[in-house]
């Protein structure tokens, strides 16, 4: 039982400040330096090119929510990190917030609400990739889980696979 009224509560909670996901974007940053990846840099914003027509959908209960950036400004994205000289972003998902599909466990209370909420951020991270493509940057999402040091032989074989995604996409 909550003993704080709805308005203490969200004064309460507007005074916290999101730490973002530092542990896993610093394992990213560590395993580019561990394979000496170099040209990146860190929360550079980007400018997508005119969002006109950009829009995703999410599904909300059977009425249709619409994400849309507004065509008389432009979208600012900030991808976790960005190779310039290459046009390549990478972004680190997190992902319950990103409702990763292996990992992600909905809230038992107030399901409908984490539904969408969850709907609208993927549906964000499809327009965020659509605009920044029709920009002509190249975009790499990473599972937040792809970063966690696990031990043992199924671990290292999906590190490889990052490891190799992030090769990939440096040389293409």
């Amino acid at each position: 039982m909550d003993t704080l009224t709805k308005k203490e509560r969200s004064s309460l909670m507007s005074r916290i400040r999101s730490r973002g996901n530092a542990g896993t974007e610093l394992a990213l940053a560590t395993l580019l330096r561990r394979q000496g990846f170099t040209g990146w840099r860190r929360h550079v914003t980007i400018r997508g090119g005119s969002s006109r027509g950009d829009e995703a959908q999410t599904s909300n209960g059977g009425r249709k929510d619409r994400l849309r950036a507004s065509s008389r400004r432009l979208l600012q994205v900030r991808p976790d990190f960005v190779f310039p000289k290459l046009r390549l972003t990478v972004f680190v998902d997190g992902c319950f917030w990103h409702a990763c599909p292996r990992h992600c466990r909905m809230p038992s209370g107030n399901r409908a609400f984490w539904r969408a909420k969850l709907a609208r951020n993927q549906a964000h991270d499809r327009l965020v990739t659509r605009t920044l493509r029709k920009a002509g940057w190249r975009v790499l999402r990473v599972w937040e889980h792809e970063l966690k040091p696990r031990g043992g032989r199924k671990a290292e074989r999906g590190m490889s696979r990052l490891v190799a995604r992030l090769r990939q996409a440096l040389t293409s």
